[in-house]
């Protein structure tokens, strides 16, 4: 660090935490859309001088602190259980908040939204970011779906201001609860795509000659759909990646694996990051998300920054991006998903040139984002304004 990043990160220690966040498992590349989301957020903040704690899961996170510039990242301990590890991890990042009184406790996603009323009534100023309807998540049951309505409810009620990440779900949560929410989009930074392709070897890539998904396993993003899209396409010359891992062994994800050997030429990588998902997303001949549910879709975004043809259903949060009539198939067919699939891959040269988004993404820049974000944290808390 140089001296001059220490004596800002010191100067950090000593003042009252501007921002503290939480609702996410930890920072970093292929881990999810509300990661991917606080990750790009945070380092903003940061460069527009904001002192921000973020609250990470022990069990994914480096032991001790992790610092950046004015920005801290610290573990707070959760269970490794699908149903209790939210919610025990936020408790204990709201006890936390109220012994260190941050001027801002930002709470991302519905299921960590349950604690906003102990925030509230505790005396601290509450934002929140609804990043999509969880409980419509196939992977939930009836009590653990309950609770996420529940924490949906707790945000509209209780918290000071609330932003939503897509434009077709902020109006309907305003019809819903009567409550104001504010449209701040998931963004997606620049990339220049990379001209090597030697790590794609390692999984019998060619490049643009295979259709690329990037996600968790979990249910709603139907990698069972894409996988008998792909084997409909009848091209042994291509191939099908599935980038992505789980957060916890499931009878679904064992499925997905099952049926990847059954198929000629599905590849499952696991979770990349780095300079591989990079060249993957740099020589695609297609990105896929055939997906049920999202609230914006950061993996979609990316792969169009990489300039990568798309296909994706026509699901509200992926019309929000607004493609052209041509990169949408109807969700759940899979004989559509399918041609689709082959009309994006029916010539070579196509494939490897791909598509320039940068039109569409000019509405998804992180920085615009991060400002934008800010004016919420001053209009509900004027030290932060006074703080910069």
């Amino acid at each position: 660090m140089s001296d001059l990043g220490g004596e800002r990160a010191a100067s950090a220690d000593r003042r009252k935490t501007d921002v503290m966040i939480f609702g996410l498992r930890t920072v970093g590349e292929g881990l999810g859309g509300v990661e991917a989301h606080v990750d790009n957020l945070a380092h903003e903040l940061d460069e527009l001088g904001l002192s921000v704690v973020v609250a990470i899961r022990s069990g994914y996170a480096n032991k001790g602190w992790v610092r950046g510039r004015a920005t801290r990242f610290i573990p707070f301990w959760a269970p490794r259980s699908q149903n209790w590890e939210a919610v025990v991890h936020s408790l204990l990042v709201t006890i936390h908040a109220i012994f260190h009184r941050p001027r801002i406790v930002h709470v991302h996603a519905i299921g960590p939204s349950l604690v906003v009323p102990l925030l509230r009534l505790a005396g601290l100023k509450v934002v929140t970011t609804h990043h999509g309807e969880d409980y419509n998540r196939e992977k939930w049951g009836v009590v653990a779906a309950a609770a996420l309505r529940v924490g949906e409810w707790c945000q509209a009620m209780f918290a000071n201001a609330r932003i939503c990440v897509s434009p077709s779900l902020s109006r309907r949560l305003e019809q819903r609860y009567g409550r104001p929410y504010i449209y701040i989009p998931n963004g997606v930074r620049a990339v220049t795509p990379v001209a090597e392709s030697n790590e794609l070897a390692k999984y019998g890539l060619v490049p643009g000659k295979y259709v690329l998904t990037v996600s968790r396993l979990v249910p709603e993003k139907r990698h069972l759909d894409l996988i008998g899209a792909f084997e409909l396409l009848e091209r042994p010359d291509l191939r099908l990646a599935m980038v992505g891992g789980g957060d916890h062994a499931t009878p679904y994800s064992a499925a997905v694996a099952e049926r990847a050997r059954a198929v000629p030429n599905v590849v499952m990588t696991g979770l990349l990051t780095g300079v591989s998902l990079h060249q993957l997303f740099s020589h695609a001949g297609v990105f896929a998300l055939p997906s049920t549910h999202e609230g914006l879709p950061i993996a979609l975004l990316e792969a169009m920054s990489f300039g990568r043809k798309v296909v994706a259903s026509d699901i509200a949060p992926n019309l929000d991006i607004r493609l052209p009539a041509e990169n949408y198939h109807m969700v759940g067919d899979i004989e559509d998903l399918s041609r689709k699939l082959g009309e994006a891959l029916v010539d070579d040269a196509s494939a490897l040139a791909g598509n320039d988004w940068s039109e569409l993404l000019s509405a998804f820049d992180w920085t615009a984002i991060a400002r934008r974000t800010l004016e919420v944290y001053s209009d509900v808390s004027p030290y932060i304004g006074m703080a910069l």
